[in-house]
């Protein structure tokens, strides 16, 4: 939330900016910690802060460049991140290996660094745009507030009470239109947007942890550090492929106007593959499982924030972005601990897995479900809407039928010229008492 809040008053440039170098300093600082609490400030909130400033304004800019091609794009942006996990795996390793734990943070600090580079290529197209709208909105409220304020001290009369009350009102909707500006709490009131929220809330639970267990599981089966270092890898390099590849299918004529379907699909297919993983037992069999692994995650994670434009609209994505976190930021951060703890319960780690799996069939499940019967209200919606609009169709006209014809036959008829003239001595009578 505190990103979103940052882009919508600053833009994403200096945003992701300010990312990089807080995650240059949070891992940079780690490399001289000497207790694990120290560790958990460095590397766990100022460099957590920084990777967060990152992500949300990276696709946040995508929404406002693309429209027709936007799943093709933001599956090739996504595609950036399992480029860097395959070589980071093995890499990771190697730097420990030869550089110790704090060399490694001092280069990976200094790799994390780049983000600014990347940030200062970010080429803003509706902050000045903004800016003039956001002025002129201004004026035109400081131009009203000063006619009201006349009105009052020319009237003096009982009405004042009414436009002090008129006033309060006005306030409190600018304190609520600030309020939104940063957030829009609004879409808490958006069907689609709770049924987005609730699924991924519950997909959450287990979509990191296997990939925070794939390596020890492999070791705990008797593979080597490297090999089990390198499923990483092959997962990585899957998903990389997988990522654009999904934005290509999501962006077709077939797929795009339900996509909200094949992300329930993605999710369901990802929890499939986490209950057959136990079936693995050697190095072969979770080869395979990462092949399978890295096509199913790349697939939602190509499609997680194009179903949530597609819902809520590129103009309302930034504050949907905020808010979602604030609710998954929750289930992130208990699904590892659940599975460790599930780990050192039983002593084996195809439980982890099976309740991974079973909780994503579930998030895909109710996410297919709720889907279905949110595309049946929005039909319903929009044929009501229609017809309201073509029962208003014949009143407007007749109405306006009429309108032209007094314009035309009555108005300038010479029937009316006494009535003229007696209105012409009424307001010359009003205006003489008046100057009385």
């Amino acid at each position: 939330p505190i990103s979103s809040i940052l882009v919508n008053r600053y833009g994403s440039r200096p945003v992701v900016i300010l990312g990089g170098l807080l995650c240059g300093i949070g891992m940079v600082s780690a490399a001289f910690c000497t207790s694990i609490i120290q560790l958990y400030i460095c590397v766990g909130f100022i460099t957590g802060l920084g990777l967060a400033l990152n992500l949300q304004p990276s696709v946040i800019i995508i929404g406002r460049y693309f429209l027709k091609r936007r799943p093709i794009a933001n599956g090739l942006a996504m595609a950036g991140s399992p480029v860097m996990l395959c070589t980071l795996a093995p890499l990771n390793q190697f730097l420990f290996d030869n550089y110790g734990w704090r060399g490694s943070f001092l280069i990976l600090g200094a790799i994390l660094l780049h983000c600014c580079v990347a940030g200062a290529l970010f080429r803003p197209i509706s902050a000045d745009k903004a800016s003039v709208k956001t002025q002129s909105i201004e004026e035109g409220k400081e131009v009203l507030k000063e006619e009201v304020t006349k009105d009052v001290v020319e009237m003096n009369s009982p009405t004042d009470i009414r436009m002090e009350t008129k006033t309060e009102e006005e306030e409190e909707r600018d304190c609520c239109e600030k309020v939104n500006k940063y957030l829009d709490f609004s879409l808490f009131k958006h069907r689609g947007f709770l049924i987005y929220l609730i699924g991924n809330v519950l997909m959450f639970l287990g979509f990191f942890a296997p990939i925070v267990f794939l390596a020890p599981y492999a070791k705990h089966i008797g593979i080597d550090e490297y090999s089990a270092a390198f499923l990483l890898s092959i997962l990585a390099i899957v998903d990389m492929v997988a990522r654009p590849i999904t934005g290509i299918i999501a962006n077709s004529k077939w797929v795009r106007p339900r996509i909200q379907y094949f992300f329930s699909f993605s999710i369901a297919f990802n929890g499939t593959c986490h209950l057959l993983c136990p079936l693995a037992s050697g190095y072969t069999g979770l080869v395979i499982y990462s092949v399978f692994f890295g096509l199913a995650f790349g697939m939602v994670c190509a499609m997680l924030f194009e179903t949530l434009m597609d819902l809520v609209g590129a103009s309302r994505f930034t504050s949907a972005v905020g808010l979602v976190t604030i609710a998954e930021c929750c289930t992130i951060l208990l699904g590892p601990p659940i599975g460790g703890t599930l780990i050192d319960t039983f002593g084996d780690y195809k439980y982890m897995f099976i309740k991974c799996g079973a909780v994503m069939v579930l998030a895909g499940t109710f996410l297919f479900i709720m889907n279905y019967y949110n595309y049946r209200m929005l039909a319903k919606e929009e044929k009501k809407r229609k017809a309201k609009e073509e029962d208003t169709k014949p009143a407007r006209t007749e109405s306006e039928d009429r309108n032209n014809w007094n314009k035309e036959h009555v108005q300038d008829g010479p029937e009316l010229e006494p009535l003229r003239e007696e209105q012409e001595g009424l307001k010359k009578e009003a205006n003489g008492t008046n100057e009385v």
